[in-house]
């Protein structure tokens, strides 16, 4: 929102190259979002507490739909651990890797009734579900996805899926097939033709149009050029709405036992945690590097490529350590890639109220040398 108040007040919306430019985690995050893979709009972010949005889509979709909000991520494996939630259904995702403070996460999904999981490979995630459904990936499959300068592209397929692997939309329908609901699908192509008809925003784009290089929603006619910048002469509710946003602290400090903040990402040689089972890869860099600057390694008598122990208020973990001044006295930067030196169990699970996306990864640890 702050973010939002500085663009609106310095001028920087409505012209090219400026703007608030969300950097995603993934590469059809944006996509994601436009098709309602969120727990209160529909596709094309249609409220669904608005009841002409919600007889829009059972008309489509010839089902009753609900009015009540569902969870976000958080939320789900919260009301797992109550016991609100029994079943969980994870697509794409390796939340036990990924998610902050992972201890909490496998509690979570331990304390399920039923999980399915389908994914490329058998993630850390995986070893906890029921039944594992092997997908394809964007290299076998038809499709779209959608970046986040919005802008929609085509993907195609250049090999076929091994083994049993299928691609995620004919999974789903042979799904709904088995639980009493017919989606008589033929291809991608079709299910994109359903998405037009029904997210204003898309209806000017198809796969003719896009061969090359994609278009940008809002699109709404076949003869639109799509969106390059949007707010170019308004915002969608009129006036941009600016808002106090008070200062809030990180939910996690450092004090005399825990004196070290870890903060975390990514390295160039890995992306997320599926780059790991390319033997490629893995080979450029088969292990954790934390990075520690030289004031602190000398604190702890340790040298690049030695082990160290990293502890928090949640567990512990070994890893290899770099030293460099890219980090400043005071602070350690480890990367989530490595089930073998798996950060979140370090990390807490504090998040934003509104959003509920975990908070800027800040936890207080202590690190020593690794005695064997």
């Amino acid at each position: 929102m702050n973010l939002a108040n500085l663009a609106m007040v310095t001028g920087h919306v409505g012209i090219e190259n400026a703007g608030v430019n969300p950097l995603r985690g993934q590469n059809n995050v944006q996509g994601a979002c436009d098709m309602g893979a969120l727990p209160n709009v529909f596709p094309g972010y249609k409220p669904i507490s608005d009841p002409v949005n919600i007889a829009l889509f059972e008309h489509a979709w010839g089902v009753k739909l609900s009015d009540k909000m569902g969870l976000r991520i958080p939320e789900m494996l919260d009301m797992a651990l109550y016991g609100k939630v029994k079943a969980m259904y994870v697509m794409g995702e390796d939340p036990v890797l990924t998610d902050p403070d992972a201890n909490h996460v496998r509690k979570a999904l331990d304390s399920l009734e039923f999980m399915v999981v389908q994914d490329l490979f058998m993630t850390e995630t995986a070893k906890y579900a029921d039944v594992f459904l092997p997908a394809a990936c964007y290299a076998e499959k038809d499709g779209t996805f959608t970046n986040t300068e919005r802008r929609v592209q085509r993907v195609r397929k250049a090999v076929k899926p091994p083994g049993e692997c299928r691609v995620d939309w004919e999974i789903v329908c042979d799904l709904a097939k088995r639980m009493g609901y017919e989606m008589n699908y033929r291809s991608a192509e079709e299910i994109f033709a359903e998405i037009r008809s029904l997210t204003p925003i898309y209806a000017g784009i198809t796969y003719e149009r896009i061969d090359e290089t994609g278009l940008q929603w809002p699109c709404p006619t076949t003869d639109h050029p799509g969106t390059k910048v949007l707010h170019v002469s308004t915002f969608p509710r009129g006036k941009g709405l600016l808002q106090g946003i008070e200062y809030e602290p990180p939910a996690e400090l450092t004090n005399e036992e825990y004196p070290i903040l870890l903060t975390t990402g990514r390295m160039l040689y890995h992306y997320n945690v599926m780059t790991r089972y390319s033997n490629n890869l893995d080979t450029l860099c088969p292990h954790e590097l934390a990075e520690i600057n030289q004031v602190d390694a000398a604190k702890i008598g340790v040298c690049t490529g030695d082990k160290i122990k990293i502890a928090s208020r949640r567990g512990e973990i070994m890893s290899r350590v770099k030293i460099t001044d890219k980090v400043p006295p005071g602070i350690i930067f480890m990367t989530f890639h490595y089930k073998e030196s798996p950060v979140n169990e370090l990390t807490n699970s504090a998040y934003d109220p509104v959003t509920k996306t975990a908070e800027y990864k800040v936890s207080a640890v202590r690190i020593e040398k690794y005695e064997v």
